[in-house]
Parts: C-alpha cells; sequence; structure tokens
C-alpha cells in the first residue's frame, strides 16, 4: 500500500470487516509496529523512538482508554500529565465542557454509560491538541447527545485544519465530513479519490458495491 494524506486533510476509510481497516490504524497510530516499509508522520519518519510524535496524535477508536477506577477528571488529568499539557487544569475544565461532562466531573468512569465514556474518550484524545486525529468507528454505541458532540468536534478540526483519518461503516457520515474517500478490501486500496468524484450517497454506494462486491 502507497498511501499519502496532505496535512488539513480528512480522509474516510471504507471497506468490509476484514479489509484491514483497523490494522491500517494502529500502525498509522503508532499502536501497532509495520512488518516490512516506511511510514511518514507529520513529516518525520517513524524510526525507534516515537516519543515525539505520539504527542502530536490523538486516537478514538472502539477501546476507552479510560480507568474505571479514576474519575473523569483524574483519567484527564493522568493523560494531560503524560503529554505534558501546558496549563493542565484549565485545558482538562475546557475539554470536559466540550463534550458535556462538567456535571460528572469528580464521578468513577466505571458508572459511566458506555455513550459517557466515548464522550470522554473523546476528551482524552482532544486534550494535548493533536495535529493528527485517528478515528476507528467513532460513532460506535454513540447516544444522539453524543454524536452530536462527536460531529461538533469534527467539525472544529476541520476548522483548525488538522489532518483526520477515520474509519466507519456510515456512508452517510462519513462522505458528509470526508475531503477524500478510500475503500479498502483485503488489504488493498480498491479506490482512492475526493469527495466530489463519488457524488451523491446512492452513487457511492453502487461504487462501494462495485469495488467490494457487496460485502458490509
Amino acid at each position: 500500500m502507497d498511501l499519502s494524506l496532505e496535512e488539513g486533510r480528512f480522509l474516510t476509510i471504507f471497506g468490509p470487516n476484514g479489509a484491514g481497516k483497523t490494522t491500517l490504524l494502529k500502525i498509522l497510530s503508532l499502536l501497532m509496529p509495520a512488518s516490512s516499509g516506511k511510514l511518514v508522520l507529520a513529516g518525520q519518519e517513524v524510526k525507534d523512538d516515537t516519543t515525539a510524535l505520539r504527542q502530536k496524535i490523538g486516537v478514538i477508536s472502539h477501546h476507552s482508554y479510560l480507568y474505571g477506577n479514576l474519575t473523569a477528571r483524574e483519567n484527564l488529568r493522568f493523560y494531560g500529565w503524560l503529554y505534558r499539557v501546558s496549563n493542565l487544569e484549565e485545558r482538562v475544565e475546557e475539554v470536559i465542557r466540550e463534550v458535556g461532562l462538567e456535571l460528572f466531573f469528580n464521578d468513577p468512569v466505571r458508572v459511566f454509560s458506555r455513550g459517557m465514556q466515548q464522550r470522554l474518550s473523546i476528551a482524552r484524545a482532544i486534550l494535548h491538541n493533536p495535529s493528527i486525529l485517528f478515528l476507528d468507528e467513532p460513532y460506535t454505541g454513540l447516544d444522539q447527545q453524543a454524536i452530536e458532540i462527536l460531529n461538533s468536534v469534527l467539525a472544529g478540526l476541520k476548522n483548525q485544519h488538522r489532518t483526520v483519518v477515520m474509519i466507519t461503516h456510515n456512508f452517510e457520515v462519513g462522505l458528509s465530513v470526508s475531503d477524500e474517500i478510500m475503500i479498502l478490501n483485503k488489504g488493498e486500496v480498491a479506490f482512492r479519490g475526493r469527495r466530489e468524484e463519488v457524488g451523491s450517497l446512492k452513487d457511492f454506494q453502487e461504487l462501494y458495491r462495485e469495488k467490494v462486491g457487496g460485502r458490509r
């Protein structure tokens, strides 16, 4: 696979189960080493020491990466300490308000609903103001309020000229936020193009069926 993305662009990756989407995102987000080839993030080749690069990356996935016995505040403080966030207390309070959890600031995460945990994971992912954000099925398990919050966060990221790579099965959502579209099938790029090239939702559904044989 040969994949490049300009700074500030929003790429959504579609593909059936088993296509390699999550594996690709794990490699890009430095959660898994590539078996071969070269990876360049933010203009810097990824080598052994990835500490500086990790500070430029935010990740939202199926896993919240939160600690259940800690409160929302304590979780964000911990991650803020790892990322060496300046003005940490102010930033923690700012992101907790962005995701609408200020009333639950001091509650342990283990009592949170799935939707609340995902909202807090959004706050965790943007806490250090990453320049690159990776999202693996971020809408899974979200309630309507959390969906609206995530939509607002994604819109803000686009306005801030941040680079975003998202995996989703939701055609409508993916097409609505993206600058570029990619279809992955059996570990290979079956389609890559600008959003305007794929036309309407119906046009894209037909293109998707053509590229993957109707598999979801």
